[in-house]
């Protein structure tokens, strides 16, 4: 089952210039207070100091001195009449008494407990998109040059309520609104920002995301939605994304591109998930141009009377085909998913690629080769410029009759040297099979690394280490892809689990300090005819693999307890390893099932399990 999300961004233009460039707070979009602003609390009781504040003196001997004359105090602790509170009132706000002085012991003071604003993830519709937008000074339109005049493209919603659409004649604006902003739009700026959201798409939604035309973006949902709790909830968190970018969106979903397109555009639903296979019924009233039809088309249909999506339904397809064009019948069945609509993702890396075209077939091994190694000095120049290096290469050959052969080549590390890579190709030239002859021929880096130069020191006579690269990699190319490998180790105490395969150029670490054997077998292989003293002995004599041996020496026992955490079987388990060496020198590394004293440790059976060299 195919979900496809059509994300639609009606104001995309108008509000990424908002976003963007901010008014310097005009005077006519603040706001009057509707109180005074309180002032910051002032200790207006210092004591016996009397140091002038902003050039005068404190306010209570201001007024105190006013109301006497100018007459200072006769002695000390004679204080004069407290003025009124219509005196104090008439006062300027620097000259007024303290309420201390005025007798109260006690000053208002706002309430340090202020509200917060919602977060991110407050449930409710929160005008965020509105508090990062803000409010037009003006009405603002935006404008784009089309032949001879210039056309409205996008206009604030202050614009839209005096009247102003988009496609009209900026003229035609100007002459309807007298203070109107007219700036410059700026396409190239708009597509800048749909590429990066379907950019961050790909890497937080879903694999697949496009951009679907000028204003909207196109999300395969296919089972990704059930990571974000379902299309509900995946729909509110991307609304709420894009509201905390400052953009207004609807989104729909449906079974195809054609639908979820024409349903987030004119379906007038914030949010729109439609059932699978519905699609048909829920686009029936839509208009048509939610189909994406041509100017024509829709020219053609208002004269013959057709204005819903429904009304194409019951015509025939060869006289709508004539009437409307083909393209219409196109668009009409890919929006009911009768016919697949591919969506071209957009990748967030550009894999560097070469490619030539021959001006006739070749078909030689010779002529091969040379193309080859131009495709390789071509991309060479490609990968330095940027600073990477290959680490996977894919060579297409296109031959006449439209078949495509693909051969592939890895690197064990990252390189661009030219001659490394085409003695590497020219070795796989003869699994190309030219038929009746090759005319293109690609050769691209699916795979890459950064790469930079290194020093080569400060003097010529240090030793340098010799790079194994080149010979991994033609040795990888004779051999197979699986043929070179390094034993690396890993956390465990089971013989069989502690080592892995690792790449050919690898340094493992993390080896143990006991004594291991140079081969280890896949699996223990069973003992048979085992004579040995129990418990700590190791065995005198033994059969494997139908051949007898008698033990000269032996050293253990080296005690291996299961890993309990894995399976209940090993809870008790125990191996006692030892090794062993035979009358023909033959050095052996066997185990023994059970510690010899607890029937539960295991049933004393004896198994060889590597061989030293």
């Amino acid at each position: 089952m195919i979900r496809v999300a059509s994300l639609y961004l009606p104001q995309l233009p108008i509000e990424r210039l908002r976003r963007l460039e901010r008014p310097a707070k005009p005077p006519e979009a603040l706001p009057a207070p509707s109180k005074p602003i309180p002032r910051a609390p002032v200790d207006d009781d210092p004591g016996a100091c009397s140091v002038p504040r902003g050039g005068g003196w404190r306010p209570g001997a201001r007024w105190a001195l006013a109301s006497h004359g100018g007459a200072t105090w006769p002695r000390i602790g004679a204080l004069p009449d407290k003025p009124s509170q219509g005196e104090s009132g008439a006062l300027p706000a620097h000259k007024r008494p303290t309420m201390r002085e005025m007798g109260r012991r006690s000053e208002a003071a706002d309430n340090p407990f202020k509200a917060m604003p919602p977060d991110e993830g407050a449930r409710g519709d929160a005008p965020v998109a509105a508090a990062l937008i803000g409010t037009w000074a003006r009405p603002t339109i935006l404008v784009e040059r089309v032949g001879q005049r210039d056309v409205v493209t996008a206009a604030c919603p202050q614009a839209l309520d005096l009247g102003l659409r988009s496609g009209m004649a900026a003229a035609h604006a100007r002459a309807l609104v007298a203070e109107l902003d007219v700036r410059d739009a700026e396409p190239k700026n708009d597509r800048g920002v749909l590429d990066r959201l379907a950019l961050h798409a790909v890497g937080h939604w879903t694999p697949t995301a496009s951009v679907a035309g000028a204003d909207g973006l196109w999300l395969d949902l296919t089972g990704t939605t059930h990571l974000f709790g379902g299309e509900q909830r995946f729909c509110r968190r991307l609304l709420r994304f894009l509201h905390r970018l400052g953009f207004t969106a609807t989104i729909a979903i449906a079974g195809s591109p054609g639908a979820a397109h024409a349903l987030a555009r004119y379906g007038g639903e914030r949010v729109t998930i439609l059932p699978p296979g519905t699609e048909t019924q829920a686009i029936a009233d839509l208009p048509l141009a939610a189909l994406r039809l041509e100017p024509d088309a829709l020219a053609s249909a208002a004269r013959f009377g057709l204005e819903r999506v429904a009304d194409l339904y019951p015509i025939a397809r060869g006289p709508l085909a004539r009437r409307l064009g083909m393209k219409t019948v196109t668009r009409l069945d890919q929006a009911r998913g009768l016919v697949a609509e591919p969506i071209v993702p957009v990748m967030p890396f550009e894999v560097p690629r070469v490619e030539r075209r021959l001006l006739e077939p070749i078909g030689t091994a010779e002529t091969l080769t040379q193309v080859i190694g131009d495709l390789v000095d071509d991309l060479v120049c490609v990968l330095q410029a940027r600073g990477l290096g290959l680490r996977a290469a894919v060579l297409t050959c296109v031959r006449v009759d439209g078949v495509e052969q693909r051969i592939g080549l890895g690197a064990a590390k990252a390189t661009r040297e030219a001659k490394h890579l085409k003695r590497m190709l020219a070795m796989r030239v003869e699994r190309i099979e030219p038929d009746l002859g090759i005319e293109a021929m690609s050769l691209s880096a699916p795979r890459v690394e950064d790469l930079m130069p290194v020093s080569l020191g400060a003097g010529l006579a240090e030793p340098r280490v010799p790079d194994l690269a080149p010979l991994v990699d033609q040795l990888t190319v004779r051999a197979g892809d699986g043929a070179l490998f390094r034993i690396g180790a890993q956390e465990s105490d089971v013989p069989e689990r502690a080592t892995l395969r690792a790449a050919a150029l690898a340094c493992p670490a993390g080896w143990p300090k006991w004594k291991r054997p140079a081969r280890l077998l896949r699996r223990p292989e069973l003992l048979s005819s085992v004579v040995a003293l129990l418990p700590d002995h190791p065995p005198r004599r033994f059969v494997w693999r139908g051949q007898p041996y008698r033990v000269v020496a032996g050293d253990g026992p080296e005690r291996i307890h299961g890993e309990w955490w894995r399976t209940e079987r090993e809870m008790w388990a125990v191996r006692d390893y030892f090794r062993v060496e035979v009358e023909g020198g033959e050095r052996f590394w066997l185990f023994r099932r059970g510690d010899g004293v607890e029937g539960s440790t295991g049933d004393l059976s004896w198994y060889m399990h590597g061989l030293f060299g």
